[in-house]
């Protein structure tokens, strides 16, 4: 359930670094700008003001010479903060949307409402996240490291942020409507799994009581391999722009036809963050032995399925360069070649010396 998802996605990261805006009487002698050593592009201007009144010497201003510290460390971490916001936004909706339906007893709601809800959630989180490339899933990121030669060195910061917005989004959804937790419930501190009235699902994904293993692991594969391979057609095809309302109509349409098993989670983080704070707010060991310790397979299948679908796209439709499908043996050379020039996707060599 995410989303560039995106290619690394129709959204380019960006950095935006204004100086400060000036006003000059007479005439601007020099200006520059320079990198510091922590690579943010940082303004360094001398402004020389000459006198049109009079035959007074120049005057030099110098300008600020740094940027503000919250400004640098917003554009060194607005990566992290986008992915953070973003999976937050979904969650906000998605267990939202949830909570609604199963506290109020279906009177508020149904099951269309709740991949109405989702839908929603993730277009209005890729608007959000737009400046990281919205992957919002770390299934999906790891998808655009293997394919798209996106940066391995960031997966691990973009895991933790997208782990942190779903966990913090969860809390919120808990908070908002935890009076009605305690009426369904049928009491404040009774927190069930299971039952008809437990809450437990408000949060994360169980399995239909029919479910196999198997089927349950087939079931968030199908789904995953859906998204991933649906996000490339999307983004080489130009969607730009619309990218988060078409992947609205592709979550919308998942949960519509393959949600009813699984609950398709299609996300790690998704699932497990809101696992865990349901964990930490009392609901007991339950929730990770309910359906045979079924919290493992939306943890795993999700990058099994993603992996699959990227490889399909590429494979039979997508031509680009950036694809080790697209190189001898479709990019399965590269498995006996555990070197980092091989699979680093930003190494560069360095220069022989001549000396």
């Amino acid at each position: 359930m995410s989303s560039d998802e995106i290619k690394p996605s129709p959204y380019p990261s960006s950095d935006s670094h204004h100086s400060l805006p000036s006003t000059v009487v007479g005439s601007v002698e020099k200006s520059e700008r320079v990198n510091d050593t922590m690579g943010v592009e940082t303004a360094h201007d001398e402004h020389t003001v000459t006198s049109v009144a009079t035959n007074s010497p120049a005057v030099t201003i110098p300008e600020a010479e740094t940027e503000l510290a919250w400004s640098k460390t917003r554009s060194i971490w607005q990566d992290a903060f986008a992915e953070f916001f973003g999976v937050f936004i979904i969650l906000l909706f998605g267990d939202g949307v949830v909570a609604q339906v199963v506290l109020s007893d279906g009177k508020k709601g149904d099951y269309q409402s709740i991949n109405w809800g989702w839908g929603i959630g993730v277009m209005l989180g890729v608007y959000v996240s737009g400046k990281s490339g919205a992957h919002l899933n770390p299934a999906v990121t790891l998808a655009n490291c293997v394919y798209r030669k996106f940066p391995w060195r960031k997966f691990p910061i973009y895991f933790l942020a997208q782990l942190l917005g779903a966990m913090a989004g969860a809390a919120v959804v808990y908070g908002n409507y935890k009076s009605a937790f305690d009426m369904f419930e049928g009491g404040a501190g009774i927190r069930t799994v299971g039952l008809d009235t437990s809450t437990a699902g408000i949060f994360c994904t169980y399995p239909a009581a029919f479910m196999t293993k198997t089927g349950m692991f087939f079931s968030e594969f199908v789904a995953s391999t859906i998204l991933m391979f649906c996000i490339y057609g999307l983004a080489d095809n130009g969607a730009a722009n619309l990218m988060p309302l078409m992947l609205f109509f592709v979550i919308f349409g998942i949960g519509a036809c393959f949600g009813w098993e699984t609950g398709y989670a299609i996300s790690l983080v998704r699932d497990f963050g809101p696992r865990l704070v349901s964990y930490m707010i009392g609901y007991g060991h339950e929730v990770w032995s309910a359906g045979g310790y079924y919290f493992w397979v939306p943890m795993v299948a999700p990058f099994c399925g993603c992996l699959f679908g990227g490889f399909l796209y590429d494979v039979f439709l997508y031509t680009g360069n950036d694809s080790p499908i697209n190189t001898p043996y479709l990019g399965f050379k590269r498995l006996l070649q555990p070197k980092r020039s091989v699979w680093s996707n930003t190494y560069v060599a360095r220069e022989s010396s001549k000396v």
